[in-house]
């Protein structure tokens, strides 16, 4: 797959391509080739760290949205195995946006659901680009209760930029949808963990985002609506996506200092595109470490702390 590159990594993008340009004669006798290649090496891991040492909000946004990123199924087919997919919502169809089913991490057998974008172009059109029917979500819902019903964890993967808002979606009873997922998450008699993998659009992410731990990716982002949004509805323009991302507050970083995550997991340097085998070796590990936590607390109280947790969040003012 061709590598896309955003306006920022254009001084990556060169670096890169003198390097497969080299690549190309490192076969031919002689070193200078070689110690050319790793000079050039050398220099794309400065480059990129300074780069991806001081980006704005909106430059990670862009990045929750890379071409590139790890999307759901990239990381089911590293982390997990003996994964069956499990289709439909038994009421209307199956929606691609959304996948799920039962598999084995490690030595547990685990529920794994996600929005899933697509990789090429066809296949991001064909999965509605993570955006979810109303069918989905009941998919969804299906698999969570089948989760507490054979008594197994259950991991959720967010990567969408909100539900699908078409006509026939919200014939369907899309906010419906939504709401029961958050209610049964809310009450779910399992150990749930979240994980926010790219972007997490509104109410459509968090129909997946109810969970006993909240994690995210470093280059990921969470918020109540797109930058392109909010300029929309606050300054009459998309022009503004820059200020409407620092208004926003929707970085990993960010979310975290206000409670609404738990952890923050890094990704290989470049972000987790440029490494997808390293990115899903860093998540397998965080995602054992707080899956074994989990499962040492009584469900009774799980829920009940649960519960507690979004209790606490997010403050009133009687100003």
């Amino acid at each position: 797959m061709a590598i896309y590159y955003l306006d920022f990594e254009k001084p990556i993008a060169e670096i890169d391509k003198k390097i497969e340009e080299l690549r190309a004669f490192s076969s031919y006798p002689g070193g200078k080739v070689t110690e050319e290649i790793a000079h050039l090496e050398k220099r794309l891991q400065k480059v990129l760290g300074k780069i991806y040492a001081d980006l704005t909000r909106w430059q990670k946004t862009q990045l929750s949205r890379h071409f590139n990123r790890p999307t759901c199924l990239d990381y089911v087919e590293r982390l997990f195995t003996d994964f069956v997919e499990l289709h439909g919502d038994r009421k209307f169809s199956d929606d691609p946006a959304i996948v799920g089913g039962l598999a084995r991490f490690q030595e547990e057998s685990v529920m794994v659901i996600g929005h899933q974008k697509g990789r090429t172009v066809k296949e991001k059109v064909a999965r509605n680009f993570g955006m979810s029917h109303p069918e989905g979500y009941r998919k969804a819902w299906r698999l969570m209760k089948m989760a507490e019903q054979f008594e197994k964890p259950l991991i959720t993967m967010i990567d969408t930029p909100g539900a699908y808002p078409g006509q026939g979606a919200e014939e369907r009873g899309q906010s419906e949808a939504i709401a029961e997922n958050l209610q049964v998450m809310a009450t779910l008699k399992v150990p749930i963990l979240s994980v926010v993998i790219g972007e997490g659009g509104s109410g459509g992410a968090l129909a997946l985002g109810v969970g006993d731990r909240i994690l995210m990716l470093e280059n990921a982002t969470y918020s109540v609506i797109s930058p392109e949004g909010c300029a929309a509805i606050l300054w009459k323009s998309e022009t503004e996506k820059e200020r409407a991302a620092e208004a926003l507050k929707g970085t990993a970083t960010d979310l975290q200092e206000l409670g609404v995550i738990d952890e923050i997991i890094p990704e290989p340097l470049g972000g987790a595109h440029r490494d997808v085998k390293e990115a899903a070796k860093i998540l397998s590990a965080i995602l054992m470490r707080h899956l074994k936590a989990l499962k040492e607390i009584p469900i009774g109280e799980l829920v009940e702390e649960r519960y507690e947790k979004y209790r606490r969040m997010g403050q009133i003012s009687n100003g």
